[in-house]
């Protein structure tokens, strides 16, 4: 029998988190948790997986929790029937930085589920670590994508999680890379799918956050309602797989069981399909190259099934557009349109912009942006954001006076 893959989870108490705890669960045999790492808002649970898996660490990424974590851990203990002194605490670890120590600690992958910017200094260390990238966190691609490249220490040190990005790593196994043609991202194309844009005029935070196929947080459900969450995924495909954005086409597939597909010199199009679960592609990131027995349920074969595909309609959703030409023009661009999109977001849930008004601000941000140049470090990107979220805020707040 093979000795279990020592891996790191962080953003364990997720979305993501709490599938590959799951799978992890489940694979005993082949996967054991050494660290886990989260950003202190639900220091119970952390404490809970921390205790069922024995881990060497914890860390939060909120300084003031290291306290709150370390009293979890003697009530989960006490839950549990351990005696006093029965257990052993592991090593926490606590603040800014903590996610960053995790993701060099001893392990052959490192699961990266942060939410947000706080994603890319992790994602540098694991990779400066040598360690193997399982990456959940859009940012760390979208804002800081020449660093992260130039952090690499070997050809497919990343595997992507998500599943347009897994899909599209899967399908490319079937040829090399020069035979590759395009890569086709799917997109469920939202709550307003088939819409105009003069009919998104009216739409309301509780209507965008309805999404027809995932269940996900705020701002990623909104992301996929304006289409920016697969704008953002364009940018994360042309800096994993180094295609060019004329070469990444977006199709609107309702059902969600084609994830992504790759068209071949030859004419050939092999397509990635199963379920929508994100357990799939988190338990193939864990393994890779290998799969995972039992990951998740495939497509029932016995059934009829009827699968769609339309072109995108950039003129209701010019989202993907214009994210393709931030990571054309670069400098700073992408990282400023992530940012900014964020603001965004929280002026639309807030009732402060209409949903329209998401998008249109960003361009305008995109278009007010200085002469950056391409940056270099962790606080370059940072410096990228902060100017893109102040100008954002400005924009928002002239409109909300005109309004």
């Amino acid at each position: 029998m093979s000795v279990p893959r020592d891996i790191v989870l962080l953003g364990s108490t997720g979305s993501i988190g709490t599938q590959a705890i799951d799978i992890a669960r489940r694979n005993p045999d082949r996967f054991r948790v050494v660290a886990l790492g989260a950003g202190g808002g639900n220091v119970a649970e952390l404490a809970a997986q921390a205790l069922e898996f024995g881990v060497e660490a914890v860390g939060v990424a909120k300084a003031s929790a290291a306290q709150d974590l370390q009293l979890a851990f003697y009530a989960e203990a006490a839950k549990r029937g351990y005696p006093s002194g029965g257990f052993r605490i592991p090593k926490i670890l606590a603040g800014p930085s903590a996610m960053a120590e995790l993701a060099e600690w001893p392990a052959e992958v490192v699961l990266n589920g942060v939410v947000g910017s706080l994603g890319l200094a992790p994602t540098l260390a694991a990779l400066r670590a040598g360690r193997t990238l399982a990456l959940a966190n859009k940012e760390s691609l979208v804002a800081g994508g020449s660093i992260v490249r130039a952090a690499m220490r070997r050809p497919g040190q990343i595997v992507p999680v998500d599943s347009e990005h897994s899909a599209l790593a899967q399908c490319l196994r079937a040829g090399s890379r020069s035979e590759v043609r395009r890569l086709v991202l799917t997109a469920s194309g939202g709550p307003f799918r088939g819409r105009r844009r003069d009919e998104l005029t009216e739409v309301t935070p509780e209507q965008a956050l309805a999404h027809p196929t995932w269940n996900m947080g705020p701002v990623v459900t909104i992301n996929s309602a304006t289409l920016v969450n697969k704008a953002l995924e364009v940018i994360e495909a042309h800096e994993l797989f180094d295609v060019p954005y004329a070469d990444i086409e977006v199709m609107v597939h309702p059902q969600s069981v084609i994830h992504s597909m790759v068209e071949f010199v030859d004419g050939s199009t092999i397509a990635q399909a199963s379920p929508p679960d994100m357990r799939l592609p988190i338990a193939l990131a864990l393994g890779w190259p290998d799969r995972v027995p039992g990951a998740a349920a495939g497509v029932d074969w016995s059934a009829a099934h009827r699968w769609e595909f339309a072109p995108l309609d950039d003129g209701a959703f010019p989202a993907v557009q214009l994210a393709k030409q931030a990571g054309l023009t670069g400098r700073g661009r992408p990282a400023i349109y992530n940012a900014a999109n964020e603001e965004c977001v929280a002026a639309f849930v807030a009732g402060r912009l209409p949903f329209l008004g998401i998008v249109d601000t960003l361009e305008r941000v995109l278009e007010a942006a200085p002469d950056l140049t391409e940056p270099g470090t962790v606080e370059e990107v940072l410096a990228a954001e902060s100017w893109a979220r102040e100008h954002a805020r400005k924009i928002i707040e002239m409109s909300v006076k005109g309004a």
